[in-house]
């Protein structure tokens, strides 16, 4: 599959661009184990635990965003972020979306134009005021051009696995960012949280949506939505929720946010 084309960060250090090779994503498998497990205490199975790196079934049958550090890269790849990518076509002929695991997607699935599930996102702490973030969303942008995708989705999420410690931001979400019925995503039945914790007299706009996680904050930002109900994730150690950005929207406020002053 084509990679979309490099993007160099203004500090000339840093390429956004599809994994090339199993090195590659080996090197992403590594940060998201580092972040995922080390960092927000997720539970690894036996083998990722042994091996460091966190690895699924998807993993396989996806496209590999990754942020790669040349000048930290000798031999082998230094991937400083990353994200996961599934197009409807990959996931219908294998066995689904991961999103599927926790979320009815029933609605999107039918959508007649292009989809593709994003997540897997994480960016290593050393790097996190260096810009990789805007370079994924650069990658991403690309990405969705180049293949005709109109909506982006997959599940987003908050630390920790008790809801009432989430009230506000969940609350916030539900009133004010609930995606339209005939798009909308639910949680499965088993598993389904209500989002509408607290009323909407009760919430405080602009302090719920400042204290929403830096990447749920920034699904909104770029117009998102999510869908009803919210998911624990005791393996993961987080509540997550599903969220969908139109991707019209995401290129409209990408050309104005994320691309460096002086690129065309």
């Amino acid at each position: 599959m084509t990679a979309p084309p490099n993007q160099t960060s203004p500090t000339k250090t840093l390429d956004v661009r599809l994994a090339e090779s199993v090195a590659d994503v080996r090197a992403a498998q590594a940060l998201r184990y580092r972040v995922f497990y080390d960092e927000m205490k997720a539970i690894p199975s036996a083998e990722n635990r042994h091996a460091r790196l966190d690895v699924d079934a998807f993993d396989s049958i996806c496209d590999h965003l990754v942020v790669v550090d040349r000048e930290r890269s000798h031999g082998e790849p230094c991937v400083v972020g990353t994200y996961r990518l599934m197009r409807r076509p990959v996931a219908l002929a294998h066995f689904g979306f991961y999103s599927e695991q926790e979320f009815d997607l029933a609605a999107l699935i039918e959508y007649p134009e292009e989809i593709v599930e994003v997540g897997r996102s994480c960016v290593d702490p050393e790097y996190r005021k260096r810009g990789v973030m805007q370079l994924l969303w650069r990658g991403i942008a690309d990405y969705v051009a180049a293949r005709g995708i109109r909506i982006l989705f997959g599940c987003a999420s908050f630390p920790g696995t008790e809801p009432d410690a989430v009230n506000a931001g969940l609350s916030y979400l539900y009133h004010y960012h609930l995606a339209p019925r005939d798009l909308r995503p639910r949680a499965r039945g088993d598993r389904y949280v209500a989002m509408e914790r607290l009323p909407r007299s009760r919430l405080d706009e602009q302090t719920a949506l400042s204290d929403l996680p830096p990447l749920v904050k920034g699904y909104v930002r770029l117009g998102g939505f999510v869908g009803d109900g919210a998911v624990v994730d005791h393996q993961f150690n987080t509540i997550d929720v599903c969220i969908l950005v139109q991707t019209d929207r995401l290129t409209g406020k990408y050309r104005r946010h994320y691309r460096p002053s002086g690129t065309p």
